[in-house]
């Protein structure tokens, strides 16, 4: 322990804590105290001392500024949560960024939820998909349901001669929203080669999940541009956030269009443009076969109301709170070649269930054909 003379160096602060501390313990400061042990002062200073000491080494406030930096990191992850999730920005997409609305791929799923939610917020509807008898449909629905414009172009994504037909279509429109919605998948996951018809089937999927997108923002985009507003989302999917084994080629895809809407924001923000890499996991629709919502697999209707909400809030989303947590963990928490791993055996099964069921139609209907 240090006498005094002091050897070595004290802190002022470490002075003034030892004067304070003798003057506490002084009988005359407080004669109605026991006089203490030799013993016992002695483990006081040391105890003393010892703060002293941990205050004045650099492991000390390394500690302190690593403890400070992770409460302000998580009081910022929290406030920006409450922001994005409670308040959200529901108000931002509106008829003052233009009159029309433009949904790829909007009879079916994630792409019909998204023109009946900018119909309700008072857009006129440019519907574009495959087939016209359903676009016919869905638009007669609209125009019923909330009394709004709308118009439709038939064509085949999987085809790239059809962007004059659309550019004629969409001539004189002013365009305040984009949803580059269109989107095809495996019809089970299977390895590359492996997948019938493979030449064909990646020709098709880079037509409809990438080059769409491309072409589909080359011909709203600089209008856009010249009104200095707008607002296009690209529905990239959970899968492209990273490699999904048996959906190898659909991953890659997804993960282009995440790039793709990313890279855009930053050239064009600054425009007063926005544009939207939208990532969800698991949502009620056709593509996914799953029939029934649950709380991390929503209706499609569900999710799309909670993605708009996030919309000038982020620029990469998963758009659905328990997705956001789902992308959280699988992207921040667990080792990316974890998350692989996981994949790849949930899509081996699947793959060897599909298997074994058509296996047993094709038992049946061989069956049935020689009973004829």
């Amino acid at each position: 322990m240090l006498q005094p003379p002091y050897k070595g160096t004290l802190s002022r602060c470490g002075l003034e804590i030892r004067a304070h501390c003798l003057k506490l313990r002084s009988p005359h400061t407080h004669s109605h105290t026991h006089a203490e042990s030799p013993r016992a002062a002695a483990v006081n200073w040391m105890n003393v001392e010892e703060m002293i000491s941990w205050a004045e080494t650099p492991l000390f406030w390394v500690g302190a500024f690593t403890v400070a930096s992770l409460t302000l990191w998580l009081l910022y992850r929290l406030l920006t949560g409450f922001r994005i999730w409670v308040l959200g920005n529901g108000q931002l997409l509106s008829p003052k960024l233009g009159k029309w609305a433009v949904v790829t791929g909007a009879t079916d799923g994630i792409g019909k939820s998204y023109a009946e939610e900018l119909a309700r917020r008072g857009f006129a509807m440019m519907l574009i998909s495959r087939s016209q008898e359903k676009l016919d449909d869905v638009a007669r629905s609209i125009e019923e349901q909330f009394k709004v414009e709308t118009r439709t172009i038939a064509v085949d994504f999987g085809k790239t001669d059809i962007y004059s037909k659309i550019e004629e279509g969409l001539a004189g429109l002013e365009i305040g929203v984009l949803v580059n919605n269109v989107g095809v998948s495996y019809p089970y996951p299977e390895y590359y080669l492996h997948i019938p018809d493979l030449d064909n089937f990646i020709t098709n999927m880079i037509n409809v999940n990438m080059t769409s997108v491309c072409q589909m923002t080359r011909l709203v985009l600089p209008r856009m541009c010249e009104r200095s507003k707008g607002v296009i989302l690209n529905i990239s999917s959970a899968s492209g956030m990273y490699p999904l084994p048996l959906l190898t080629v659909y991953s890659a895809t997804k993960a282009f269009v995440d790039f793709f809407s990313r890279g855009l924001q930053e050239e064009y923000r600054r425009q007063g443009i926005l544009i939207q890499s939208v990532l969800p996991f698991f949502v009620v629709t056709k593509m996914t076969r799953i029939k029934k919502p649950t709380l991390d697999k929503p209706t499609p209707e569900r999710y799309v109301a909670a993605e708009l909400t996030t919309v000038g809030l982020q620029s990469q989303t998963n758009g659905y709170f328990p997705h956001a947590v789902m992308g959280w963990v699988t992207t921040k928490l667990v080792p990316t070649s974890i998350v692989i791993f996981l994949g790849a055996t949930m899509n081996r099964l699947q793959r060897t269930g599909y298997l074994q069921r058509r296996k047993l139609r094709e038992q049946k209907n061989g069956q049935s054909l020689k009973t004829e």
